[in-house]
């Protein structure tokens, strides 16, 4: 696929200024100032986040009308039940809720839909056959509820109290709930917008907290300590997506040394069934090990399980639902290989359908659990927006995803009326047609990307940080990059260049990774670099000589040891 490569141009002075102030690598200035961070200051903001620089929660609106009505709950000991979503963010979400409020003495339950027998969000048919049904006088939803205006007034009409909790992008007309707390409400205007649906929660975890301290609730036993919920809370931020900026960043920081202490069972037997390091964990561990083994309960079972176990404290029990969830996600793996290598083959029999701005594909039997990531594997294979639809009880139930130059959800807006439902974000959404609609649909959807986009929107952008010299890869540079952590969404890890190198050394493991010793032609000290090439194709000669290579510098972690290690991509 053809890429376009931009170096970017960093302000000279303000380089050689923070070079100067923090007596950093000309490399880490360089990578800062790419970032638009100019000043000392602002530096060491961004270097050494702390809770401290959270902004207050209490600036969100409703937080006020949410815990007045939370507290009157646990005071009168009625029954509350949390109403989560099924992904990770959900997941995360709910569990820092229940075990916050359990610890409270609240009588909690949560609740968690079933995502193909019950689908996303919360229904009208929730309110009787599970509020109802178990005499809930509050239900807290997290992650979800900004569109389930008919079940807010179902649970009105029998004298149910709602309160929302969700970050989703949210229509004009807010649902008639108790509080609505969601940072993407057109009148609120606390600039919260990037929080996932766990910091939302976890913001009103903060002010429950202090609310709670007010009235001297906690003179009999110790308050809790926020800050131990952050591993679920990075879990959850990282999962979803959402920008490593502001708060994000300084919840998924703290959240990483909290994972790393191992303080919560369930997540530790998960991290050693998924094969991490000890004693480590980053942003990568959480994007490609915890959360799909935590998304593949809801993907391919029930997440009532993940959050059994993120909530347990009995060895046994997290040993026994980590197994079941890495099962879970193998067969997760096998039949979204089988899925997207179906769909591959149909676009080779098909090639007209790539002469569209968009992949809208429909088949009645794809399993609902894996469109989502079959569709993010198809816009990074085409870069383009791309909805799967199947078809469940006489209706259509879709994924996409989406591009950066595409805003999933105000596209889908744009077909609201050919559409049952739909939500989401920019780059992901969902969304229920009826059958014989979908032809109509493709159509809409199409034009509706092509008047929302320009030809450069469908050229992946790859923005180099810098370019760098072999010479100037030292152990401090290495060390201050690892500063700049966590990586993510709105915090790329920094890309370098560098010019006419070879492999000395090179050879094939683990089938499709190529693994190299690299020198640059024109460096004098012949230093050597270790280097890693992912997802080749071992049956297509390599090639010993490059050009340039674009590449991440990234620390190798081996038996106690760390070595400085080029992670190759693009050449």
């Amino acid at each position: 696929m053809k890429k376009k490569w931009q170096m970017k141009s960093p302000d000279k002075q303000s380089v050689q200024s923070l070079i100067k102030s923090l007596k950093c690598h000309p490399v880490t200035a360089t990578v800062l100032v790419n970032r638009s961070i100019h000043s000392r200051q602002a530096a060491l903001q961004f270097l050494t986040p702390s809770l401290n620089h959270l902004r207050s929660p209490f600036s969100l609106k409703d937080m006020d009308r949410a815990v007045d009505r939370l507290l009157s709950a646990i005071a009168n000991h009625e029954r509350i039940l949390i109403f989560g979503d099924y992904d990770a963010d959900g997941i995360t979400a709910t569990s820092i809720l229940f075990e916050f409020l359990r610890y409270a003495g609240a009588d909690v339950s949560f609740h968690i839909p079933h995502r193909i027998k019950e689908g996303y969000g919360l229904k009208v048919n929730h309110i009787s056959e599970v509020a109802l049904a178990n005499t809930i006088d509050l239900i807290i939803t997290v992650d979800c509820g900004s569109s389930s205006h008919k079940a807010v007034e179902a649970a009105n009409k029998v004298g149910m109290d709602i309160i929302i909790t969700d970050h989703h992008k949210i229509s004009e007309e807010i649902p008639p709930a108790v509080a609505v707390v969601n940072p993407q409400r057109h009148d609120c205007n606390a600039g919260l917008e990037h929080l996932a649906g766990v910091g939302v929660v976890f913001y009103f975890l903060i002010c429950l907290r202090k609310r709670l301290r007010d009235i001297h609730f906690w003179k009999n036993k110790p308050e809790p300590n926020l800050k131990r919920y952050c591993d679920l809370v990075a879990i959850g931020t990282v999962a979803d997506i959402v920008p490593i900026v502001d708060e994000n960043r300084i919840l998924t920081r703290a959240g990483l040394d909290i994972m790393r202490s191992g303080h919560r069972i369930g997540l530790t037997a998960l991290a050693t069934e998924s094969g991490m390091k000890n004693g480590y964990a980053d942003t990568d561990d959480i994007a490609f090990r915890l959360a799909p083994r935590l998304n593949a309960s809801g993907r391919m079972d029930h997440a009532k399980s993940a959050v059994d176990l993120l909530t347990t404290d009995q060895l046994k029990t997290a040993a026994q639902i980590s197994r079941t969830l890495n099962q879970l996600n193998g067969q997760r793996q096998l039949i979204e290989k089988k899925t997207f290598e179906e769909i591959m083959t149909h676009l080779r029999r098909n090639p007209h359908l790539l002469q569209q701005k968009s992949l809208v594909l429909f088949c009645k039997n794809w399993h609902e659990g894996i469109l989502g990531i079959v569709a993010a594997r198809l816009v990074r294979q085409y870069f383009r927006p791309v909805v799967l639809i199947m078809e469940q009880n006489g209706l259509g139930k879709g994924s996409g995803r989406s591009i950066p130059g595409f805003d999933l959800y105000d596209g889908l807006l744009q077909c609201a009326e050919l559409l049952e439902s739909f939500g989401g974000h920019a780059m992901a959404g969902g969304l229920t047609l009826k059958p014989e609609t979908i032809p109509d649909f493709q159509k809409s959807f199409e034009n509706v990307v092509q008047h929302m986009t320009d030809a450069d929107d469908f050229i992946p952008s790859v923005s180099i940080d810098s370019e760098i010299r072999f010479n100037l890869i030292t152990d401090k540079l290495m060390n201050e990059l690892e500063g700049l952590k966590p990586f993510g969404n709105g915090n790329a890890e920094p890309l370098f260049l560098a010019k006419h190198v070879k492999a000395v050394q090179s050879g094939i493991v683990g089938e499709t990774h190529r693994r190299m010793v690299l020198r640059q032609y024109s460096d004098n000290t012949n230093k050597s670099l270790n280097a890693i090439q992912f997802n080749i194709d071992p049956e297509i000669p390599q090639k010993n000589d490059f050009e340039h290579i674009v590449f991440r510098l990234r620390w190798n972690r081996w038996n106690g040891n760390k070595t400085a290690q080029i992670v190759i991509e693009d050449t």
